[in-house]
């Protein structure tokens, strides 16, 4: 499936709701990433379709990075709708009076494990969940990439969460992409 920017949007909406109406950025894509990873887990595919990479400061959603560094114009209206720009190290509600009613792109379940991540980690700052990412207990599949970056592979991330026959599924993953695409352009 293409990258769905008001997807991406509302899930940072959500954690911004739970922080009480704005997130800290790097917060934001620590737990975006997280989530993802926890669906992986959970159901075998990822709530936001789109690259991943092992960055300095750990794992993230390279597009929704993107999106919050205001780097794409197409889809902004997706984004705006739930998001204002990034100001500062944050970004806020672009409405106060938004709740979970108004996250349409987003299933029940994905908001069930956004509930249950934000249960766990929600607490963290932005650092801690930096330090938490780094570690190899409880993300194997970022790897230092020494001040530069590196792509996390579907594969990679599928046998971190314990998902069997990881790379077969990571190449059906991309190859029903692929044909998404094909389908997309036509």
């Amino acid at each position: 499936m293409p990258y769905n920017p008001r997807k991406a949007a509302q899930t940072i909406a959500y954690f911004a709701m739970r922080e009480g109406g704005s997130i800290n950025v790097l917060k934001a894509v620590k737990l975006v990433y997280l989530a993802d990873r926890e669906s992986l887990k959970l159901r075998g595919h990822t709530i936001q379709d789109e690259p991943r990479f092992s960055l300095p400061h750990g794992p993230v959603n390279s597009t929704t990075l993107d999106y919050l560094n205001g780097a794409y114009r197409e889809g902004r209206e997706d984004w705006q709708a739930f998001l204002s720009d990034r100001a500062n190290h944050g970004v806020a509600l672009s409405n106060a009076g938004l709740d979970v009613t108004d996250l349409d792109e987003l299933s029940h379940r994905d908001i069930e494990i956004l509930t249950d991540l934000w249960a766990r980690l929600g607490a963290m700052n932005h650092f801690d969940l930096v330090d938490w990412t780094h570690d190899p207990e409880n993300v194997p599949e970022w790897q230092d990439p020494n001040g530069s970056h590196s792509r996390i592979p579907l594969g990679r991330m599928m046998e971190a969460v314990g998902l069997e026959s990881a790379s077969i599924r990571a190449r059906e993953a991309a190859s029903l992409n692929e044909a998404h695409s094909i389908l997309a352009s036509l």
